[in-house]
């Protein structure tokens, strides 16, 4: 019984590392599949103006329209005959040209440059639907990821060492709120980790790449969209360990855990689905299980003010203290029980 319980334990240790691995790797795929996306895009069609015709470097996937001027190019952007003009400038130096474009200059014409040129957007308050959407997939399922994975991974060690009696000889030594936090705080360490490190390959990823002008757009976000997951897994991993603690089988932690894997589910939906939502997305930002995916996104399109992060991260802290006060009394009350699961008012009275 205990050599099944050992292969088992490794066996999830294989798994974790297995899916960390899979994950960083998906990251960086999907950061070099991108740049190649666009690397590769043909057809772009282009006004060039006559003064600026010399300046374009020869490339055969340009659709090149000829126009008098820049009054004439600009129409041809607004009215989406064309992604964007190359329009002369002497002053933007050292191109001699500047890029117009509607709401986001094309990314496969703009990679054509050694340096980035200058770019004027007609519309710079609209983001682009691609990226938006990449952005927040990427939120949502990094978010989904790690919660639940580490969230499980709390909810199996409670109960197995309630199932083994393990957890008798632990509380002969220590408080059960000491090895409640200390539960938390291990799994919120290897969470942050994981984290940290695709951040760390997200960035190095689009540096090298050469993409600056997305990353510059994606750092705030991403520092805040760390800030606000650490408390939002300190809540998570509270709860999971609380609730967890309420049976004492393996099979029945699905029974408990499933309205928080709810919560952890929803805001990855949400976001998929409503991110060109701006009221979606304001009220996600204030309800603290979707605060670490909400805000970050809000500030990404630039619809967020800067106080609205401060108002939403002492909402989250403070549900935060909540959760850990009712999740360290059920725990402790339910930590000892065996046989039957435990139910949730015993679990709060004692």
């Amino acid at each position: 019984m205990v050599a099944g319980r050992e292969i088992a334990s490794k066996l999830r240790s294989k798994a974790f590392l297995i899916s960390t691995a899979i994950l960083f790797a998906l990251a960086l795929a999907g950061i070099v599949i991108g740049s190649l996306a666009a690397q590769n895009q043909s057809g772009t069609a282009v006004a060039v103006t006559l003064d600026a015709a010399s300046l374009v470097p020869a490339n055969d996937g340009l659709e090149i329209t000829q126009v008098a001027d820049r009054a004439a190019a600009e129409t041809l952007v607004t009215d989406g005959a064309v992604e964007a003009a190359i329009v002369g400038d002497p002053s933007a130096t050292p191109f001699g040209f500047t890029i117009v474009a509607d709401s986001s200059a094309p990314t496969g014409l703009l990679l054509l440059f050694a340096q980035v040129p200058q770019v004027e957007l007609l519309n710079p308050d609209q983001t682009d639907e691609a990226l938006r959407f990449l952005v927040a997939i990427g939120f949502g399922i990094v978010f989904l990821t790690a919660a639940s994975l580490f969230g499980s991974t709390i909810a199996q060690s409670v109960v197995e060492e309630k199932q083994t009696r393990v957890v008798e000889i632990l509380i002969s030594a220590i408080r059960a709120r000491t090895l409640l936090a200390g539960k938390v705080i291990g799994n919120t360490v290897l969470a942050m980790a994981q984290i940290l490190v695709l951040a760390a390959i997200s960035v190095i990823g689009l540096s090298v790449i050469g993409q600056t002008q997305l990353l510059g757009t994606l750092g705030v976000p991403i520092l805040w969209f760390a800030v606000f997951f650490l408390f939002g897994f300190v809540l998570l991993a509270a709860l999971f360990a609380a609730t967890a603690a309420m049976v004492s089988r393996q099979e029945d932690i699905g029974s408990t855990t499933f309205p928080l894997t709810l919560l952890i589910m929803a805001p990855y939906f949400l976001v998929a689905f409503f991110n060109d939502n701006p009221v979606v997305l304001a009220t996600m930002s204030y309800v603290p299980f979707s605060a670490p995916v909400g805000m970050p996104m809000r500030l990404f399109l630039g619809e967020a003010q800067w106080w609205e992060p401060l108002v939403s991260l002492a909402i989250l802290i403070a549900t935060c203290v909540g959760a850990i006060l009712v999740g360290a009394r059920i725990y402790q009350n339910s930590l000892l029980r065996m046989g039957a699961r435990v139910r949730l008012g015993e679990a709060l009275r004692g």
